[in-house]
């Protein structure tokens, strides 16, 4: 699969901080690629670069092989973080405006259609929920029809029900053969999405690949839960466990649940409480940055 975007050797410092510290990395055409990462990662610098919104220390954005222009500019898509509206603009008037800035557009039907902005066509900017909120703002990242698109933390701050619509919104994109960036700090929403995840710290790219081979390749398949009052993390290193203590729960690492199991039988240790999970997403991250909060 060829790569849409590559980022070479790339480098930003401001001052004496390295904000990424000579990144490589490249995003295949056609996929839903995820960027994770803590506060401060260099995460955000990188998409920022990436969008041709700030410039590199040094470095090199290719697209579709060539060096950032207006191409770039008229095929990509962006969904901020954060993005003002226009007040006293409804909804149809904010999509006509954008509309026509582009030589190039998604027919406003299909758009409307595509994020489900019909029954609120109407509707002022500032009387939108949070969730439509969002879906008016990916409708005008995609307002262009570009072939890659950014989107930004798109989740933040919207209830479940807001989320998981989100989320049937960006599989239905990805079917139209667009690329996606998404940078998110919900672990489920990236193993969700993401066909590809890259997670960077301190400016580095600290590990990258499906989220189920990422999974697979730093632990055992399966967690097994028993309270602690039950198993000590003491107990279960004894019996020559991988284990952690977590909310008054000992959590044994294991590739094989069938013969951790019989070996807590042989010690008589009680069952009758025990809990089966998969390693997630959110396991990794914090196995990999830590659990120090970052600012």
């Amino acid at each position: 699969m060829s790569a849409i975007i590559e980022i070479k050797n790339l480098v930003k410092h401001y001052g004496d901080v390295h904000a990424v510290n000579d990144l490589t990395l490249s995003i295949p055409q056609g996929i839903c690629f995820g960027l994770l990462g803590p506060n401060g990662a260099g995460k955000s610098t990188t998409i920022e670069i990436t969008e041709g919104i700030l410039p590199a220390t040094s470095g090199e954005i290719l697209y579709k092989g060539k060096p950032l222009s207006d191409a770039f500019r008229e095929q990509a898509g962006i969904q901020f973080q954060a993005t003002e509206l226009q007040e006293f603009l409804t909804v149809e008037e904010t999509l006509r405006l954008f509309h026509d800035l582009y030589p190039k557009t998604m027919p406003m039907d299909e758009l409307i259609e595509l994020c489900n902005l019909d029954e609120l066509l109407k509707r002022d900017n500032k009387n939108l929920s949070g969730g439509q909120r969002q879906r008016l703002l990916l409708a005008l990242a995609l307002v262009n029809n570009p072939e890659i698109v950014f989107l930004d933390e798109p989740t933040t701050g919207l209830d479940p029900q807001a989320r998981r619509n989100f989320w049937d919104l960006i599989k239905l994109i990805r079917t139209r053969n667009k690329t996606i960036v998404l940078t998110t700090h919900y672990m489920d929403e990236a193993y969700e999405l993401c066909d590809e995840i890259v997670i960077v710290d301190k400016g580095k790219i600290i590990a990258q690949g499906t989220p189920a081979s990422l999974l697979t390749n730093h632990f055992g398949e399966t967690i097994v839960q028993l309270p602690e009052k039950v198993l000590s993390e003491s107990k279960a290193q004894e019996l020559d466990f991988v284990s952690v203590t977590r909310n008054d729960w000992t959590e044994i690492q294991t590739k094989d649940t069938h013969q951790t199991i019989e070996k807590l039988l042989s010690a008589n240790i009680p069952l009758s409480q025990i809990r089966l999970r998969e390693w997630s997403l959110e396991d990794l991250f914090i196995a990999l940055t830590g659990k120090q909060l970052r600012h």
